[in-house]
């Protein structure tokens, strides 16, 4: 009896053992899921993650606040954080650096979207100063002319594409975590909502202005142009960094004063002295027109975001296509 008794207390204390294992392991079966490990390069492409993600995800941007994105590069601890990441999101062309550090920092279970990938692009034109003064044969000025041809990546200043960019994005968290797709799916419908009611608000405020021309020192925003039929005039190319030369002030200062045009636009990121020169040489007023490429300090103590910028956006384009 004695050795029964032991024997039920053993196999009892083992049941009870298999039957705790088999309880953690459900436990650990039906937890909530680790929240996404989100990587994005700069602001854009952290505000459309960062809507679309929700609570299922912690969002960073690579790109710190005020830097400009055009000629970034990532570091050591960067490059870490990328390996790491389990979705990697970049809007594409800006960030030359992309492929090298995918490759390099390889994962093979991270997602990466290229938000602009399914957007048809514009060609845009670099300014490219210090070597074209210098050729002279008829050939390499040709060949130097088309090198400057690159497609213009800016596509997120446009609403429209902007919800593309979205649901590209809403595509790719929807790959790395299947269960909360449903969660995905309305985030992105309604962020869109908000950004078809602000292409609304474009197309209301742009359609009937006295002006349809804009002189801007960064060739930034040809989609939104392009979207609410407007021409752009930018002083420098697709880079801010770029500097015109002396014959190319000269034509943006003969279309600003044949255009009557009275507002300068420049950005927040990149010192406005181009602008300004222009803006003196016409006797015009200067103005923001933001890019979008990263906020600043200030905007950010203000609690200023994509849809609130792009409203200031339209405001000041209304106010300098009205004069």
């Amino acid at each position: 009896m004695k050795f029964w008794l032991k024997k039920s207390i053993v196999l009892g204390a083992g049941l009870s053992l298999i039957l705790s294992g088999c309880g953690n392991q459900a436990k650990e079966a039906v937890s909530p899921n680790v929240k996404l490990k989100v990587v994005t390069t700069f602001y854009p492409m952290y505000e459309f993650s960062k809507q679309v993600a929700g609570d299922h995800a912690d969002v960073i941007a690579l790109i710190p606040s005020g830097a400009e994105p055009h000629d970034w590069e990532p570091s050591a601890k960067d490059m870490a954080t990328i390996k790491d990441a389990d979705v990697f999101v970049y809007n594409g062309i800006v960030e030359g650096w992309v492929d090298r550090a995918l490759s390099s920092a390889a994962n093979e279970k991270r997602v990466v979207v290229e938000a602009s990938k399914s957007i048809s692009l514009m060609e845009g034109e670099e300014h490219d100063h210090e070597h074209g003064e210098e050729e002279h044969d008829g050939e390499e000025e040709e060949h130097a002319h088309e090198e400057e041809i690159h497609m213009d990546p800016h596509v997120w200043l446009d609403p429209v594409l902007a919800e593309q960019e979205v649901r590209a994005i809403q595509a790719a968290f929807e790959k790395a975590d299947p269960a909360s797709k449903e969660d995905y799916q309305n985030n992105a419908d309604s962020y869109i909502a908000k950004l078809k009611e602000l292409d609304l608000a474009f197309k209301e405020g742009l359609s009937n202005t006295k002006h349809k021309e804009f002189v801007t020192q960064h060739a930034a925003f040809g989609y939104l142009a392009k979207q609410y039929g407007l021409t752009q005039v930018p002083i420098s190319g697709l880079s801010p960094e770029q500097e015109p030369s002396p014959d190319e002030m000269a034509e943006v200062v003969e279309f600003a004063k044949g255009h009557q045009v009275k507002t300068i636009f420049f950005e927040t990121l990149v010192e406005p002295k181009v602008a300004q020169v222009v803006a003196d040489e016409i006797g015009a007023a200067t103005a923001v027109l933001n890019p979008l490429e990263g906020l600043t300090d200030n905007e950010i103590k203000n609690d200023l975001d994509y849809i609130g910028i792009m409203r200031n956006n339209l405001e000041a384009l209304k106010k300098a296509l009205n004069e």
